[in-house]
């Protein structure tokens, strides 16, 4: 019998294996892929993730991996740019954009590391209760057998569609419609930083990544799916052209080195996150709009979070519980104003933002704490302070 059995190996699910056996408990890691195995993404580690990455002793193994380092960021709209960066989290400044058949396998080998059992092409296909509880899970293994394992937490990190989740009925607690689609692709011969463009309707992203390439990415208003998706190529071209010439002119004069991806299925919620026997981190707990490329830092720091409120309590039922009542907790109180203002940039209304970003022109220090609430280095809170409100009413 394991202590805990996580489902799910990517950015969610390997750090929470990792942790949980550094605390001594014994843990089974299932995955349905085999790495290295790619997934969309949006790749972005901010500030938070960086820090947490170097906290696990795994920032070296990225570095070493080839990610191009990020220090600039800017944005652009109608009437305004700004060029700047978040402030630092625990010293880190730097930030990264993996692939994620770089990022995973990084993750997964850290939890074996640890001691954890990860077994890769595994599919589970049902949870096992008892009495009201889960105790453990149902599995194919990869050579078609059925297999059982019993265990006092099973871990969803199985994400937007986690089968835990429909599993033990959690439903949605908080919950809103789609609001884009978007598709990306990666090109090579481009040079660049961490830019984002915007105009009303359109969204922009290019990022450094892995193998001297560069990923470009394009949102598009959610009732535009049915048609981007029938016609992606021109879709894509005219996004870029039509919201940035002069980088529709840079990525002519690159080459484009994979093919297009993509999604509409953009789901924005939280999810009741934790019940008797089981618990949901990830993009299982709760999924919000890829435009803000929060998911990747956000899956760490809820690993970081479950592990941390259950510590030593995952066989005193009664102290488990209240643990996991924490948890749910601090996905209220640490993640709501994240979610908002991804739903907030996803309308693809950029008048709602550029007032006051013309404003902080010439305010570096502002500008800096304006991109670190995007990052998650400071709060909104922290962020409208006096000096804010001055220059606000300056101008």
């Amino acid at each position: 019998m394991y202590d805990v059995v996580v489902i799910g190996a990517r950015c969610a699910g390997s750090p929470t294996a990792m942790l949980f056996a550094r605390q001594g408990y014994r843990v089974l890691l299932l995955e349905k892929a085999r790495f290295p195995q790619d997934t969309l993404s949006s790749h972005y580690i901010h500030q938070p993730g960086v820090a947490l990455l170097d906290a696990w002793g795994l920032l070296d193994d990225l570095r070493k991996a080839g990610c191009q380092p990020i220090d600039h960021q800017s944005y652009e709209a109608p009437g305004v740019r700004i060029d700047g960066f978040s402030l630092p989290v625990e010293g880190h400044r730097t930030t990264y954009a993996p692939r994620r058949f770089v990022l995973d396998p990084i993750l997964a080998a850290g939890a074996v590391a640890a001691g954890v059992d990860f077994q890769e092409g595994c599919l589970v296909n049902d949870l096992i209760q008892e009495d009201g509880r889960v105790v453990g899970v149902r599995y194919t293994t990869p050579g078609g057998a059925t297999a059982t394992e019993r265990a006092h937490l099973v871990v969803g990190a199985d994400g937007m569609r986690s089968l835990v989740a429909r599993k033990v009925g959690a439903r949605n607690v908080v919950e809103h419609p789609r609001l884009t689609c978007t598709y990306y692709s990666y090109w090579a011969d481009l040079p660049g930083h961490f830019e984002l463009y915007e105009r009303p309707g359109r969204w922009v992203g290019i990022i450094p990544t892995n193998d001297d390439l560069t990923l470009v990415m394009a949102y598009f208003p959610q009732e535009e799916f049915a048609r981007v998706r029938t016609a992606v190529e021109p879709a894509f071209q005219e996004a870029i052209r039509s919201t940035s010439p002069e980088l529709y002119e840079r990525l002519a004069a690159g080459k484009r080195a994979e093919q297009m991806y993509g999604t509409g299925h953009q789901e924005n919620f939280f999810r009741k996150a934790a019940g008797p026997g089981w618990a949901l981190v990830g993009d299982a707990a709760h999924h919000k709009d890829s435009i803000t490329a929060r998911g990747i830092t956000d899956a760490f720091r809820q690993a970081q979070s479950l592990t941390d409120r259950i510590g030593d309590r995952l066989h005193e039922e009664t102290e488990l519980v209240a643990a996991l009542r924490k948890y749910e907790q601090d996905l209220d109180k640490d993640f709501l104003d994240a979610y908002r203002g991804a739903l907030n940039v996803a309308e693809l209304k950029p008048d709602r933002r550029t007032g006051m970003l013309s404003k902080l022109v010439g305010h570096q220090d502002l500008i800096d704490r304006y991109l670190s609430t995007l990052s998650g280095a400071c709060s909104l809170d922290d962020f409208y302070n006096d000096d804010l409100l001055a220059v606000l009413d300056q101008s």
